[in-house]
């Protein structure tokens, strides 16, 4: 365990289970409470969450934002065969690690997804769900041949090219170069290995839309108002579908809402778990 600026760094080994290969994870964590697990985008890390690591909201919470295996600080098992499902058992595991009973769980994108598949195996595990630029359909074919495509890419022309072509959908136009540039290296440190593998779980994930009626959590959708990838109306239709659930459509932003408009999104979060 090691720590810097206030944040964390716990490594957790998980073993083999069922279909899945043993993996060694990292969490990084700040503040005090209880458990909130923030689960990130394709093909990012845990720097996406550094805004709300470092924010007010580690006075009430202990923030644990896990890189997922083959991620950031997480190195790839030899197996390199990724789904929702193994990333969610993976995200019980690290609940198991912290002592948690169960958790706040906030996904982000592909991290939506892991917390579909966590709310649907695990229910008791998540006290309340925060789902923000993410949908709750399965891909389309349109949508599945677009995931062969950026394998295809990333195999031929390497991590650069699929930065340059994400750069764009993930960011409202006017973000800034900095942030830009954060951007682009976590996708630029993310393996092609682990681009792959998350290519292919992405592309065969299952469709969730008849579970939103089954979840009796509290439940908050995000939205950002320019995401080109899931429009608000993906979220404006996942709160519709849960039981109490409500949708914030966040100005300004497009897929990467808690990076370009962090002050806004931790005042979400702070109301919805006041």
């Amino acid at each position: 365990m090691s720590a810097s600026n206030g944040i964390t760094r716990r490594t957790i080994e998980v073993p083999a289970h069922g279909a899945h290969a043993a993996a060694t994870l990292v969490a990084h964590t700040a503040g005090r409470g209880p458990v909130a697990l923030l689960l990130h985008g394709y093909p990012l890390d845990h720097r996406m969450w550094l805004e709300v690591l470092r924010s007010p909201l580690a006075a009430r919470r202990t923030l644990v934002a896990l890189d997922q295996r083959g991620h950031g600080h997480s190195p790839a098992p030899g197996d390199a065969v990724h789904s929702m499902e193994r990333f969610a058992a993976d995200a019980a595991a690290v609940l198991d690690a912290f002592g948690a009973a169960d958790a706040d769980v906030v996904g982000l994108s592909m991290g939506g997804y892991v917390a579909f598949a966590l709310a649907a195996a695990f229910p008791q595990r998540v006290r309340s769900l925060v789902l923000t630029n993410t949908r709750a359909g399965a891909d389309g074919e349109q949508a599945r041949a677009g995931r062969d495509a950026a394998i295809r890419t990333v195999l031929e022309h390497g991590r650069a090219a699929i930065a340059q072509a994400m750069l764009g959908k993930l960011l409202a136009k006017d973000a800034d170069a900095v942030l830009a540039a954060r951007v682009r290296t976590m996708i630029e440190d993310t393996p092609v290995e682990t681009i792959v593998a998350d290519l292919r779980g992405l592309r065969d994930r299952p469709d969730r839309t008849s579970l939103l009626p089954q979840l009796a959590m509290p439940t908050l959708a995000i939205a950002g108002e320019h995401d080109p990838i899931t429009p608000p109306a993906e979220l404006q239709a996942i709160a519709a579908a849960v039981p109490g659930a409500r949708c914030v459509v966040v100005p300004g932003a497009a897929h990467l809402v808690p990076m370009e408009q962090p002050a806004a999104f931790e005042r979400e979060l702070a109301a919805f778990w006041a």
